[in-house]
C-alpha cells in the first residue's frame, strides 16, 4: 500500500467509523474531510441521506471532488468551520477526524458546529492524545534533535479532557465522552517511503537539508520497519458530545 493520509490513519479510520453510529438518513458534516474518505463513507453508511465535507485547504477539496464523481449524496466545500454560516438545526451528526484542533478560537468554532447540529444532534470526533504518548511524535522530534520547525499548529490542542469538556461545556454540548484509541500509524511499505512521507510535516521544516539529520530521521525509521511497513505507535481519542 502506497503511504499517503487515509493509508497512515487507516486503523484509526476503523475504529472512527465504528463510533459514528449512523442511521439511515442522517445528515452528516465532515470538518476537516481533507480528500473527502470519512465525508464519502459515512455518506453511504447515511443510505438515503447526505454527507457535506469542508476543509480550509482548496486543494483538499478539489481533489476529494474529484475522487467523488459517482457520489450523488455528497458535497464538498472550501470552508473554515469556526465561521461558515452553516445551515441552522439542519445535521444530525458532525465528524472529524483529526480536524479540529487548530481552531484560533475553539469556543467560537465548536459554538458555530453546535448550531449547526440540530437538537440532540451529535459530534464525533478523532484527535491526538498528549505529544509525549505518540511514539512518531518523540521519535521524530528525538531524530531532529532541536532542528524541528517551532511554532505553528498544535496537534496536541484538544489532548486534555478537562480543557475539551470545559470548551464543549461552554459551546453548547452535553454528554461529553473520552474513549483511549491505542493504534500504530502507518509511514509507507519501505523505510524510503517513510522518509519521504516525513519529508512533508510541518515540523520537520528545513532540517532535512542537513544530511546528519537525514541520517538520524532514517536510522531511527529502519528500527520501525516489519514486514508489512513502517509502523509507530500513537494514542487518540474519540470524543462524543450532544448538542443541548
Amino acid at each position: 500500500m502506497d503511504v499517503d493520509y487515509d493509508a497512515e490513519l487507516r486503523l484509526h479510520h476503523e475504529v472512527f467509523r465504528r463510533a459514528w453510529g449512523i442511521r439511515a438518513g442522517d445528515h452528516i458534516l465532515d470538518i476537516g474531510c481533507g480528500a473527502g474518505r470519512t465525508t464519502r463513507d459515512a455518506a453511504r453508511e447515511s443510505g438515503d441521506g447526505s454527507a457535506a465535507g469542508v476543509d480550509i485547504s482548496g486543494a483538499a477539496v478539489d481533489r476529494a471532488r474529484a475522487l467523488t464523481a459517482e457520489e450523488r449524496n455528497v458535497t464538498f466545500e472550501q470552508a473554515d468551520a469556526q465561521t461558515h454560516p452553516f445551515p441552522p438545526d439542519h445535521f444530525d451528526l458532525v465528524i472529524s477526524r483529526f480536524g479540529t484542533m487548530f481552531f484560533a478560537d475553539p469556543v467560537a468554532a465548536f459554538t458555530n458546529i453546535a448550531r449547526a447540529l440540530r437538537p440532540s444532534g451529535r459530534l464525533v470526533m478523532m484527535v491526538w492524545q498528549d505529544g509525549e504518548l505518540n511514539e512518531w511524535r518523540v521519535a521524530i522530534r528525538r531524530a531532529l534533535a532541536g532542528s524541528a520547525r517551532s511554532g505553528g499548529p498544535n496537534a496536541f490542542s484538544l489532548a486534555d479532557p478537562t480543557t475539551v469538556t470545559k470548551i464543549l461545556d461552554t459551546a453548547g454540548f452535553t454528554g461529553i465522552t473520552f474513549a483511549d484509541v491505542h493504534e500504530p500509524v502507518y509511514y509507507g511499505p519501505d523505510v524510503d517511503a517513510a522518509l519521504a512521507w516525513v519529508r512533508g510535516f510541518a515540523c520537520t521544516g528545513e532540517a532535512l537539508n542537513d544530511p546528519a539529520v537525514t541520517g538520524r530521521l532514517r536510522d531511527m525509521l529502519a528500527t520501525h520497519l516489519r514486514d508489512d511497513g513502517v509502523w509507530l505507535d500513537s494514542r487518540a481519542w474519540v470524543i462524543t458530545a450532544r448538542r443541548r
